[in-house]
């Protein structure tokens, strides 16, 4: 008879379930891309492309104005290099007691740069300003990286809140189906507390994702400089799965990667800025033309000179070691900035061939046999074989396949953002510096 009640009490139970497992198999089935699961209230709110987001960041980011006000920086200083030395006007006066016994020089002083000095200068300021627009790259580089991860990051958060909330709502409904069998005697009441325990643990796993989405949300909004958590649905960015280049087809483009270009051009600074000082051990001459005329005799006579400094002592010898070590520094500099750009590409391609193989094997093997036993644990509650918490088992057994399905995906996006660190070659500064002139 106790068994008859343990059945009865268990189909009962069962058509509590039913449905939420019927909808959660459908659910399953669309859930191999991440993004696609959403709650009905998220379907008509506005969203936010992760392509949107990464044009906030390039045209909002204080830091990527910074870079760019350092472009315009150099601008000025490459107008200042061009311009020539001033000339000096002179007044010597000789005796000052009355004007029949002096005589007073009028002199005009023009200095002239030997060396090749101002077309040093004007090489020097012209590699800073390909410096500081190397530096805008990079930083625009790493931006997107970041803002990439920041997004992706707050969508696998996103997911894993309706996720929880799909896990919270089977619990909910399962106590309360458990609570009116107990209040009819049908079963035992220690599947009620079996129910509670597994509703409040769905709770606060509820409460931890909702709280980890906010804070995901608030990192992303901070980029384009906004204090709140960014309110809009998160969309799943379109990135082909199947497709990453070999890693040495990553390496050959590498050359091409804002660091290196970067760095090759710290190079070719450091070299201007030796032959400046190069050109700065030749002395300049200064022409002196002018009048002197004496109000003793009333007499003028034309005054010509010309000086030029003996460099007895100062042949800028000092600035001139210094440059040539800045350019050997600079060359190191390259070579480490090559290497450490070749092991992070190592490593973001290791990581997206390693998220990739765990993609595919979840969607062969982990997420349809994830299902199939919650299917057949249902299948079993309702023929009396299995009892409540196996059911609640299987189903946080799917649950948890399908977060750690998000993250490999996560995972994947992020190698490849970090992929595009170093190998993106399109003009997305050269853009943005266009457009900001024009406005």
């Amino acid at each position: 008879m106790q068994s008859l009640h343990l059945v009865l009490g268990a189909a009962v139970l069962l058509a509590q379930l039913i449905p939420f497992s019927t909808q959660a198999a459908a659910q399953q089935s669309d859930a191999f891309t991440i993004g696609e699961v959403a709650t009905a209230a998220n379907t008509n709110s506005a969203s936010l492309t992760l392509e949107q987001a990464i044009a906030m960041t390039l045209s909002i980011s204080p830091e990527l104005r910074s870079a760019t006000h350092s472009v315009e920086i150099t601008e000025g200083a490459r107008v200042q290099a061009g311009v020539r030395p001033n000339p000096e006007l002179a007044l010597l006066r000789e005796g000052t007691s009355s004007r029949s016994n002096r005589s007073d020089t009028y002199q005009l002083s023009l200095p002239i740069e030997l060396g090749g000095k101002r077309g040093a200068r004007i090489k020097l300021a012209e590699q800073d300003q390909v410096l500081a627009r190397g530096d805008v790259n990079v930083t625009a580089a790493e931006l997107r990286a970041n803002v990439t991860a920041a997004y992706l990051e707050a969508l696998t958060m996103q997911e894993h809140v309706v996720l929880a909330k799909e896990s919270f709502s089977l619990a909910s409904k399962s106590t309360n189906a458990a609570g009116r069998r107990v209040a009819a005697g049908k079963i035992s009441p220690l599947e009620q507390t079996r129910s509670s325990v597994a509703e409040a643990s769905a709770r606060l796993e509820l409460s931890q994702a909702v709280a980890d989405a906010t804070l995901a949300r608030r990192r992303l909004a901070a980029f384009w400089g906004s204090t709140q958590p960014e309110e809009r649905t998160l969309v799943t960015p379109d990135i082909n799965l199947t497709v990453i280049p070999s890693l040495p087809e990553l390496q050959s483009r590498l050359n091409a990667s804002p660091q290196i270009q970067r760095a090759r051009a710290q190079i070719a600074r450091e070299e201007a800025s030796f032959n400046l000082a190069k050109s700065d051990q030749v002395p300049d001459l200064t022409l002196t033309f002018g009048k002197k005329k004496d109000f003793q005799t009333n007499v003028s006579q034309t005054v010509v000179g010309m000086a030029i400094p003996l460099p007895f002592f100062n042949r800028n010898q000092g600035n001139l070691l210094s440059a040539m070590r800045r350019v050997d520094k600079a060359k190191t500099d390259a070579e480490i900035a090559y290497l450490n750009a070749t092991q992070a590409l190592a490593d973001a391609h290791q990581r997206a061939s390693i998220a990739q193989e765990q993609i595919e094997s979840m969607r062969s093997e982990i997420l349809p046999a994830a299902q199939s036993a919650f299917n057949a644990a249902v299948t079993g509650f309702e023929l009396g074989k299995f009892g409540f918490i196996d059911v609640l088992d299987a189903q946080r057994t799917l649950f948890q396949s399908r977060a750690q399905y998000l993250s490999a995906l996560s995972a994947r996006y992020r190698s490849l953002a970090d992929l595009e660190r170093y190998i993106s070659v399109e003009p997305i500064v050269g853009n943005y510096m266009t457009d900001r002139n024009a406005k």
